[in-house]
């Protein structure tokens, strides 16, 4: 009798051990059961990484109404181009690319014979390279990943045909002709005094004879000469002086009267034309981007060339520089004032019809230069640019 007396203690512990892990396995009324996910149901890897969380929202990107599921990238192409394809706001690329434009080194590598894929697998659209590592991702932070599965690849041409954010040829021509003065800088500049055999219009391959030349600020100089004065339409604040592009110089010898040669001539140059050292121009391609602050401006001009109303591919000035936060790549949306109405014996503005973009390219400190990416309408001076929606 005290041989099975002692022996239930122990089943009594037992008993009560089964029934806690019993208990232990059963849904609490509180606890949802989550079932579990075979691993058949696990989607295969199809070699893209998910990228890192873009820096700028991409949940206002707004899709072409038939965007391809995939693009082949060939020789000529844009970034621009390319997003065009797919987006109605181009300009946001880099976050559908899922960029962070602070850590962006290379941005435009992307070549001939690649091939873009619409990925809409995610809670926004993306845009990927096939076949490659994060999609694409570690290009534009100018590292590659490491691929764990080699396929062939060709690729149409070499490394160094990388596709622009826009064509060169579009912007290129600009570049060198934008540029604004203070009238102090203008007062102060080196000046071209004579020709050779007292030649009034000088050329390409002409000699010409100037003074206020700077040996020190190096034998290469810009030849201008002073242009239209730029003012704020709404404060009438004096914003710059254009300097209109006439060609390019080298210094022969230096002295009080310096001899220099004209390399090339893109205007008949002359006595009394300026000359700047020849600035280091911005490199393509630009990142587009929205600005980071809220920006509010006027078209004030558009080139020294032009000679009817702006359409897209064309230069406009902006009353906005530096010191407003503009920045060589933001895109600003260009809107359009459509007067006003009456109701009930009162005047009242009829909402700014949006139209168009400008994607900015060169900035001083009042005053910046854009080019007018797409336009639905002709751009007309006192047309309103700020944040793109």
């Amino acid at each position: 009798m005290a041989r099975i007396i002692s022996v239930l203690p122990l089943l009594l512990v037992c008993a009560l051990g089964a029934a806690q892990a019993i208990a232990e396995d059963e849904p609490t009324k509180d606890a949802p059961v989550i079932p579990a996910v075979p691993e058949a149901a696990t989607p295969p890897l199809t070699g893209l990484a998910e990228p890192p969380a873009p820096a700028e929202p991409t949940a206002d990107v707004k899709l072409q109404d038939n965007p391809p599921a995939r693009y082949t990238v060939k020789r000529g192409d844009t970034l621009w181009g390319i997003s065009s394809r797919f987006l109605k706001n181009p300009w946001k690329w880099p976050a559908v690319w899922g960029m962070n434009k602070d850590e962006i080194k290379n941005p435009h590598l992307i070549y001939p014979g690649d091939i873009i894929i619409l990925d809409l697998s995610g809670a926004t659209p993306r845009l990927r390279l096939e076949g490659v590592p994060d999609g694409g991702l570690s290009r534009w932070n100018g590292y590659e990943l490491q691929v764990t599965r080699l396929e062939p690849r060709v690729r149409s041409s070499a490394l160094a045909a990388a596709i622009p954010t826009i064509s060169a040829k579009d912007l290129a021509p600009f570049l060198s002709r934008s540029l604004v003065v203070d009238p102090e800088s203008v007062a102060l500049a080196p000046k071209i005094v004579a020709g050779i055999d007292s030649r009034v219009v000088l050329s390409a391959n002409d000699t010409a004879f100037a003074v206020g030349l700077e040996q020190s600020k190096g034998n290469f100089w810009n030849v201008f000469r002073p242009g239209r004065l730029f003012f704020d339409p709404d404060t009438k604040e004096h914003l710059g002086r254009e300097a209109v592009y006439l060609g390019d110089a080298e210094v022969q010898s230096f002295g009080q009267v310096s001899a220099l040669r004209i390399l090339r001539a893109r205007q008949e140059v002359g006595n009394g034309d300026r000359l700047a050292v020849i600035a280091e121009l911005p490199t393509l391609p630009y990142v587009p981007r929205a600005p980071d602050k809220r920006v509010v401006g006027k078209v004030i001009a558009g080139s020294s060339e032009t000679l009817s109303e702006i359409g897209p591919m064309s230069m406009v000035i902006l009353n906005r520089g530096i010191r407003d936060g503009i920045e060589p790549g933001q895109v600003l949306s260009l809107f359009r004032n459509q007067g006003t109405v009456t109701v009930d014996g009162k005047q009242m503005p009829l909402p700014q019809e949006e139209y168009g973009l400008v994607m900015i390219y060169r900035v001083f400190n009042r005053v910046s230069f854009g080019l007018v990416m797409t336009a639905r309408r002709p751009v007309n001076i006192n047309d309103v640019v700020r944040n793109p929606s």
